[in-house]
C-alpha cells in the first residue's frame, strides 16, 4: 500500500469525513436549498435577500463558545455531547421547515432558519474542537483537508439532490430527507471516544478569560497580534476576488448556462483535489512551507481573473472562451483548495487543547470577517475601478498576508511551535 494511502485509510480520517459532512450540510442548505424553496413558492427577491442575515451566528459564534469548553452533556462529555445535541436539533429543525408555507408563514420560517444557523454554528464549534483534539500536529494537514473536502461535497445534497427531489416530491418530504443526512454524523458522535484533555476550565469565568490569557501568554502581545492579523489577511484578496464572480462572468458575455455548467464542474472538483493534494503535501512540507507555496497559487489565481478581464466583453462565446473561463475558475478553485487546507491546519495548530472550542471559534470567526463584511464593498469598488483594476487591487491585498508569513510561519521552521514569535 502506498504511504499516502496508508495515511488516508485510518480511523481518524474516517471521523474527519463525518465531521466535515455534518458541518457542511446545514450551511449549504441555507445557501442553496432555502433560497430555491422560497423563490419557487413565490417569495420576492428582496425578502430572500434579507434571509442572508441569518448567517450571523457563523461570524459571532466565539461569543458562546466558552460554554462548550466549560460544560459537558451528561454521559457524553464536552465534544461528543454537544455534537450529538446540535445534530439532533438540526435534523428536526430542517425537517420542520418543509411543513410551513412560505406565503403564509414567512416569519416562523425566518425564526426556524435562524435557529438552524445557530445550531449549525454551535455544531461547528464542537466539531472543530473535537477534530483538533483527536489529531496530532503531524495529522493536522491531511485531517483538515479531508474535513474541508467532505464539507464541500456535503453541498451536493441540498444544492443538487434535494432540488432534483423537489421536482418529484412535496417540499415537506424533501426537507425531511435532507435532514436525514445528519444521521451519519449522529452515529459517529455516539460511537467515538471523548478526547482526554488536561487543564479544561472548571468555571465559566475560566472558560471565558483563560483562552485569551493562554494565547497571549504563549505568543506574547506582539506575536498574538501578528497571528490574528495573518488570519484576517491571508485569504482577504482571494475572498474579495470572487465576491462578485457570477456578475463578472455575465459582464464578460457568458450565459447563465455557461456559468452553471462550467462553474459547477471547474469549481468544485479542483477545490476538492487541491485540498486533498494539499493535505498530502503537508505531510512532507509541513504547515509553514505549505502556507508559502499554496499562498503563491492563491495569488496567481487572482491574476487569472485579471487576465480574463483584460480580454474585454466577448461578442461571441465559443470553445476558446469557455475553456478560458474553465481555466480561470479551475485555477482559483485549486488555489482555494490548497490554501484552505494549509490555513485551517495553521488555525488548528494555533490553539491550546484545553481551550480548543473558544480559540478555534475566535480564529475562524476572524477569518470569516473578510467574507462577511469586506466583500460588501466589492460592488462599489468595481463601479469605481472597473473589473481589471479591481482584480489588481485584490492581488495587492493578498500580499500583506504573505509577508506576515515571515513572522508567523517561517519557511525554515517546521516545529509545532512555529507560530511562536518571541
Amino acid at each position: 500500500m502506498p504511504a499516502w494511502l496508508g495515511v488516508l485509510m485510518t480511523r481518524k480520517m474516517l471521523i474527519c469525513i463525518f465531521t466535515g459532512f455534518s458541518s457542511g450540510l446545514p450551511l449549504y442548505l441555507l445557501l442553496n436549498l432555502l433560497p430555491a424553496w422560497l423563490r419557487s413558492e413565490g417569495v420576492d427577491l428582496k425578502t430572500i435577500g434579507f434571509f442572508a442575515l441569518i448567517q450571523f451566528p457563523y461570524t459571532w459564534k466565539f461569543l458562546w463558545s466558552p460554554l462548550l469548553d466549560r460544560f459537558n452533556i451528561p454521559g457524553f462529555g464536552r465534544r461528543r455531547g454537544w455534537m450529538l445535541l446540535t445534530q439532533i436539533g438540526l435534523l428536526f429543525v430542517i425537517g420542520s421547515l418543509g411543513g410551513l408555507s412560505p406565503k403564509d408563514n414567512i416569519w416562523p420560517i425566518l425564526w426556524l432558519a435562524t435557529l438552524l444557523s445557530l445550531l449549525s454554528a454551535t455544531q461547528d464549534i464542537a466539531v472543530d474542537a473535537f477534530r483538533r483534539e483527536i489529531l496530532n500536529d503531524e495529522e493536522l494537514g491531511i485531517g483538515n483537508a479531508v474535513h474541508v473536502n467532505a464539507y464541500r461535497i456535503a453541498g451536493l445534497v441540498p444544492g443538487s439532490l434535494s432540488l432534483i427531489l423537489a421536482d418529484r416530491l412535496p417540499w415537506n418530504e424533501v426537507f425531511w430527507i435532507t435532514g436525514a443526512f445528519m444521521i451519519p454524523g449522529m452515529v459517529m458522535a455516539w460511537l467515538v471516544t471523548e478526547p482526554l484533555v488536561k487543564g479544561a476550565p472548571k468555571t465559566l469565568r475560566q472558560a471565558v478569560t483563560e483562552p485569551f490569557k493562554e494565547f497571549i501568554g504563549r505568543q506574547g502581545w506582539r506575536g498574538a497580534l501578528m497571528v490574528l492579523a495573518f488570519i484576517f489577511l491571508y485569504k482577504l484578496g482571494d475572498s474579495l476576488c470572487t465576491a462578485l464572480a457570477t456578475p463578472f462572468y455575465l459582464d464578460m458575455g457568458f450565459t447563465k448556462t455557461d456559468i452553471g455548467l462550467i462553474a459547477k464542474h471547474a469549481g468544485l472538483w479542483p477545490a476538492v483535489f487541491g485540498a486533498m493534494l494539499g493535505g498530502l503535501w503537508m505531510i512532507k512540507l509541513g504547515i509553514n512551507r505549505a502556507l508559502w507555496l499554496f499562498g503563491v497559487v492563491q495569488l496567481v489565481s487572482i491574476f487569472g481573473f485579471a487576465w480574463l478581464a483584460l480580454q474585454g466583453h466577448f461578442d461571441s462565446i465559443g470553445i476558446v472562451e469557455r475553456f478560458s473561463l474553465a481555466f480561470v475558475i479551475g485555477l482559483e478553485a485549486l488555489g482555494v483548495g490548497l490554501g484552505t487546507a494549509a490555513f485551517v491546519a495553521f488555525i488548528a495548530r494555533s490553539t491550546h487543547p484545553a481551550y480548543t472550542a473558544t480559540q478555534m471559534a475566535l480564529f475562524t470567526s476572524l477569518a470569516a470577517v473578510p467574507r462577511t463584511f469586506i466583500n460588501a464593498s466589492a460592488g462599489w469598488l468595481v463601479e469605481s475601478l472597473g473589473w481589471v483594476n479591481f482584480f489588481w487591487l485584490c492581488a495587492v491585498l493578498a500580499v500583506p498576508g504573505m509577508l506576515l508569513l515571515l513572522k508567523v510561519a517561517p519557511w525554515k521552521v517546521r516545529a509545532e511551535d512555529a507560530t511562536r514569535l518571541a
